[in-house]
């Protein structure tokens, strides 16, 4: 976190832009606090337009004199035009105090709330090495938003970490799992659907729960009742033959792909196309095949980054992705783990990719409508230097948020983490301080956000 953050409060940090508004500077310390009948003067500069030296012509820029308030902040109010970054510059005469960056939006992203998240994650009870609950544990942890268990196979992990929790905790639980049926070796990622879709094959894996107990196969009791192996087979076989590919081997996996994503269109979930790029010694999917499912999309959202840290793993995605949105075809973009071990110290895979999505709601139905519109950014953090992958304007407003806001958001997770984990293990003590501390999340939303 940024030094300043220890020595300055600023809130709003993020706000509609084209009006004016009054921000405040609250000092954190003794040291830091501002003499009582003293003016400071603030320079608000808006940092796309250049140096005023160099470029006086620009607009954005106003030099304000500024006493604090009775409560000792410093409360500053400015005209902020259009949209993106502003500095304020607090000084003392010819000493520089401190540089505040705020940030400005356009209308459309007006109730829009920066949500961080995972949408593709395993437990234990596929691959990975955690349980349902201790993995949303470690991930609220890590400074997440929202989280889905997308299980191999498995819907039913997704409804029992839902169930466990219960209002514990503001951290939002998606409904999930990754989607493996007969004929198709195309990973595809189920979020927030309503009900399983390898559930819809009878006799899969998710069936070790309760058969076809619609208690673990939906998540509000509706699903279509399962068809057998054999009827699904000769009805992928006969849908095949309308795919207009040379191979039947792609012909039939791509036939599985439109009947699933015909199913999450109709169960409101997110259809993820996940890692085409993954290697595991040979590339997952052949490339022709890759391309022609990116450009006939049976699915919402491409998961850009995610999965491994080898360049070519993301590297080739993301080139993918700029060189399509070059030939008009334009997706959603996320980014996911696909952890199967939530330890970050013994798993660097835990946390190399997440997604930021402005979301009118961290809600599974706020999330989807969000990704689907487009407001959604892919993030790497592989290294420490991090990158984003999207459209440019939610690159620059996510960068500001990656060093801005998500540092004092992550701090107020770390705890909460820890206590879920206490909590989980059967430590009251712990969960009376979560009782204490629900809320704090949405309250420094609330706070940080104007919108």
């Amino acid at each position: 976190m940024k030094q300043v953050y220890y020595d300055y409060d600023v809130y709003p940090k993020v706000f509609l832009g084209d009006r004016e508004k009054t921000v405040t500077v609250q000092p954190l310390g003794i040291r830091t606090a501002f003499a009582k009948d003293k003016a400071y003067t603030v320079e608000v500069l808006k940092v796309n337009q250049g140096n005023a030296r160099v470029w006086p012509e620009r607009s954005g820029r106003a030099t304000l004199s500024v006493t604090p308030d009775e409560d000792g902040c410093l409360r500053v109010t400015a005209y902020f035009e259009g949209e993106g970054e502003y500095y304020l510059n607090i000084n003392d005469g010819d000493r520089r105090l401190a540089t505040l960056p705020v940030y400005c939006l356009g209308e459309d992203m007006a109730g829009r709330i920066p949500q961080r998240g995972d949408l593709h994650v395993h437990t234990c009870r596929s691959d990975g090495h955690d349980d349902p609950v201790n993995v949303v544990a470690s991930y609220r942890g890590h400074g997440y938003d929202f989280l889905v268990i997308s299980d191999h196979n498995r819907y039913y992990p997704s409804l029992e970490a839902i169930r466990r929790y219960g209002d514990l905790s503001d951290v939002a639980i998606i409904p999930g799992e990754e989607v493996h049926l007969p004929l198709n070796d195309v990973h595809y990622v189920n979020f927030g659907g309503t009900y399983s879709i390898n559930a819809l094959v009878a006799g899969g894996p998710n069936d070790e729960k309760a058969g076809a107990d619609l208690a673990w196969r939906s998540l509000d009791g509706s699903a279509p009742d399962p068809i057998s192996h054999e009827e699904f087979l000769a009805m992928i076989e006969e849908r095949s033959e309308k795919v207009p590919l040379p191979n039947k081997s792609e012909r039939l996996s791509y036939a599985v792909l439109e009947w699933t994503y015909e199913h999450m269109q109709k169960n409101g979930g997110l259809g993820i196309f996940p890692h085409p790029y993954w290697l595991c010694q040979l590339m997952q999917l052949p490339e022709e095949y890759t391309e022609f499912i990116y450009k006939n999309k049976p699915f919402d959202a491409f998961e850009v980054l995610g999965g491994e840290n080898y360049f070519t793993h993301n590297g080739f995605q993301t080139a993918l992705y700029y060189e399509m949105r070059e030939k008009g075809i334009d997706h959603p973009v996320v980014g996911s783990t696909d952890s199967h071990n939530s330890s970050a110290e013994n798993n660097r895979n835990s946390l190399i990719c997440s997604t930021i999505v402005f979301a009118k709601e961290n809600t599974r139905e706020g999330l989807v409508s969000a990704i689907k519109e487009k407001f959604s950014v892919a993030v790497d953090t592989i290294s420490k230097e991090y990158r984003l992958v999207g459209d440019f304007r939610w690159i620059r407003y996510g960068a500001f948020l990656m060093e801005n806001y998500f540092p004092l958001h992550d701090e107020a997770c770390r705890a909460e983490g820890y206590f879920l984990r206490r909590h989980f293990a059967g430590d009251k003590q712990a969960t009376a301080v979560l009782a204490a501390m629900k809320g704090q999340l949405p309250a420094l939303q609330k706070k940080y956000f104007d919108l």
